[in-house]
């Protein structure tokens, strides 16, 4: 039985952007039409499907500026989607690819060293709950294995 949870960018701050709210770097969120391949969405964890709008921007998921709170590009549905409920079980899109970066995190946000890696989509669920078996690590990033962009947010219930 897995004892994570799958965690999508939250509510407000997809609103925010999808407002036209200016993105981490204070920059309004570019629109785009997808052409239905590789478009995946932070707010639903699902990829945009062709001919809908999707916005490009920069997104900082961390609380605050630090040097290790990286910052990257990432997609959104242009129109409000529902977010993702937080579950254990992986989303669909992440099927898609073979192998996803998973880096832990401490409670003051900082990298944890040690922790990251390329893992296989079919071992990520055993490797995050490891990784969230340390104490120092109190959640998990996944991210693209290929350009380093976030997909979601990994914790504990």
């Amino acid at each position: 039985m897995n004892t994570i949870r799958f965690v999508a960018m939250p509510t407000t701050l997809a609103r925010h952007y999808q407002a036209g709210g200016a993105d981490a770097n204070g920059q309004t969120p570019e629109t785009q039409v997808s052409d239905g391949d590789g478009v995946p969405c932070r707010h639903c964890l699902q990829n945009v499907n062709a001919g809908e709008k999707y916005l490009i921007l920069s997104h900082r998921p961390f609380p605050a500026p630090q040097p290790y709170a990286e910052t990257g590009p990432i997609f959104l549905h242009a129109e409000e989607c529902e977010r993702y409920a937080e579950t254990a079980e992986m989303p669909a899109m992440f099927s898609e690819n073979s192998d996803y970066i998973l880096r832990g995190y401490s409670c003051q946000d900082r990298i944890v060293y040690g922790t990251g890696g390329v893992i296989k989509t079919g071992d990520i669920l055993n490797r995050a709950e490891e990784l969230l078996q340390r104490d120092d690590v109190a959640y998990v990033h996944m991210r693209s294995a290929r350009n380093n962009c976030f997909q979601c947010r990994i914790e504990l219930p």
